[in-house]
């Protein structure tokens, strides 16, 4: 008995030690395999670096603090990255009024014929805005980048890329130059690591409302479910996006942006020989420089806190032909995050403005008071060099859609035929009672809140503009102006029926609180 009994013990052990060898050693290879990962992203970081046409730079968003630099002055092809700029030109326009989310997005057949990556939208079909958003942060694809560049170019791509550089250069990206919406090749379309990490910082703090389609990681496009080209999203704790770029002559491009226990970063890599030694250098820059950005200096608050994104954003199918007489509004299933505190900060400054009083697609006009505070960072702070003149053009109502030529390689100082068919971005016909005079309107005193380049938009603006003033404008009457600049119809948005200076310059206040621009003269 006691021999059997030493048997079953000694069994007893040996499969306990069986067991005890089999978990460690299932211990070790999941260690190896750990250890060969990091060694691999060690080394994938290290040759990144050693990468001849490597640029990066990591940024402290809340300071402004430049906390690692390797060549970010340097000129280098942003690919890609390009559709940020498509983007927050985009923003810009939803924010002013000018267009809204569900607000038909047509493709001409140069739009339709872009290369990959794309939506796959035939010419003369169309996506709403949301759409073509989803479509930048997600595929990055080019055909909704160009539809939406012809869209607020007023038809011409060449156009939207003017106003691009303008808005670069306001912004204190001196050293970017674009030539098209999406970053296919183009030889004069050039950039840095810091100019676009200042656009990343930017997007951020001008635009919280729509920040958060940075991080969607799907969304359903008709039949087809478009997933995230970018692969940090989601796989490295903060990262909230924001875009990814290629071309071959440009490298593997990604700007990050992190934020994490009170610390936020924005990084850029440029120039990166693949996808996987891109990203291991971008993780390798999170994972050094986060802990030594500073979770104090700026507000919190003008920072979009975007939370992780919807695991699925599902829109319609895009219309096709024939089918875009009438769009629904664009359904999700879940919309961007956007906290309370974010949706009512009045943030002191939502983007620069040009120093020319009256300039195409844009709102700025002077001030009745002093300007707003500017930024606390200073990346993104004032003082900023002026922006490049932009030539404006008459954008008329046609049936066809915009067909135009691609941008040249170079710009000519002085552009060429203009004469292209335009696309405005009014989807109806204005109402009776939104319909205003084209003469000089009422005498007196006017408030002026924009300029438009057609009738529609600032009928558009004066209706945004009142919605948000409440009885300081509850008996002004909206009117347009139209006028000639450099040989083109501009629209200027005015209210009218004020008695005298005093009520022009308090509802000019009152619009001011609203947060939109405004200035009262003497008709």
């Amino acid at each position: 008995m006691q021999a059997k009994s030493g048997i079953v013990s000694r069994s007893v052990s040996s499969v306990s030690s069986s067991r005890s060898g089999s978990f460690f050693a299932r211990l070790l290879a999941i260690l190896s395999v750990a250890v060969t990962i990091a060694m691999v992203d060690s080394v994938n970081a290290d040759a990144e670096a050693a990468n001849p046409k490597y640029a990066g730079i990591v940024v402290d968003a809340k300071t402004g603090n430049v906390l690692y630099s390797e060549n970010a002055d340097r000129l280098q092809y942003p690919a890609s990255l390009t559709k940020m700029m498509t983007l927050y030109m985009t923003f810009e326009a939803l924010e002013q009024g000018r267009i809204r989310l569900d607000t038909p997005v047509p493709f001409s057949a140069y739009a339709s014929a872009q290369a990959p990556t794309k939506l796959g939208v035939r010419a003369g079909g169309t996506i709403t805005v949301e759409q073509g958003i989803l479509g930048l942060v997600t595929l990055s694809a080019n055909d909704a980048a160009t539809a939406l560049g012809e869209m607020l170019g007023g038809g011409s791509e060449d156009r939207f890329a003017q106003l691009m550089t303008a808005k670069a250069h306001a912004l204190g990206m001196t050293r970017t130059t674009y030539r098209n919406a999406n970053g296919l090749p183009n030889t004069a379309q050039m950039t840095t690591a810091r100019d676009q990490a200042r656009l990343g910082i930017a997007l951020r703090q001008h635009f919280p409302q729509y920040y958060g389609y940075f991080s969607t990681r799907a969304f359903k496009f008709g039949s087809r479910t478009i997933r995230s080209h970018n692969r940090l999203v989601g796989s490295v704790r903060g990262v909230d996006g924001i875009k990814t770029g290629y071309t071959r002559a440009a490298g593997f491009n990604l700007v990050s942006s992190v934020q994490v226990d009170g610390k936020s970063i924005v990084g850029v890599v440029m120039g990166g020989a693949s996808t996987p030694a891109r990203d291991a250098q971008m993780r390798n820059l999170i994972a050094t420089y986060l802990p030594k950005a500073s979770n104090r200096g700026g507000s919190s608050a003008l920072i979009a806190q975007a939370a992780p994104g919807p695991a699925m954003i599902e829109t319609p199918a895009p219309v096709q032909p024939k089918k875009a007489q009438q769009m629904a509004k664009t359904i999700t299933a879940a919309q961007p995050p956007v906290s309370a505190a974010a949706a009512d900060l009045s943030l002191p400054h939502k983007g620069p403005l040009p120093d020319a009083r009256y300039q195409v697609a844009e709102t700025e006009v002077a001030y009745a008071e002093t300007a707003a505070r500017k930024s606390d960072n200073p990346l993104v702070a004032q003082p900023m060099p002026a922006p490049t003149k932009v030539k404006t053009m008459t954008i008329k109502q046609q049936a066809a859609v915009a067909v135009p030529t691609p941008a040249p390689a170079s710009m000519p100082t002085e552009q060429g035929d203009t004469s292209v068919d335009n696309v405005t971005t009014a989807s109806t016909t204005p109402s009776p009672t939104r319909a205003a005079s084209t003469s000089n309107g009422p005498t007196g005193w006017v408030v002026q809140v924009g300029v438009s380049p057609s009738r529609q938009m600032a009928m558009d603006l004066l209706e945004s503009a009142k919605s948000k003033a409440g009885k300081a404008l509850a008996s002004a009457k909206p009117f347009a102006v139209a006028y000639a600049a450099g040989g083109d119809q501009l629209y200027r948005a005015r209210f009218g029926g004020f008695d005298d200076q005093r009520d022009a310059v308090n509802a000019c206040k009152a619009l001011k609180k609203a947060g939109i621009k405004c200035w009262a003269a003497a008709q």
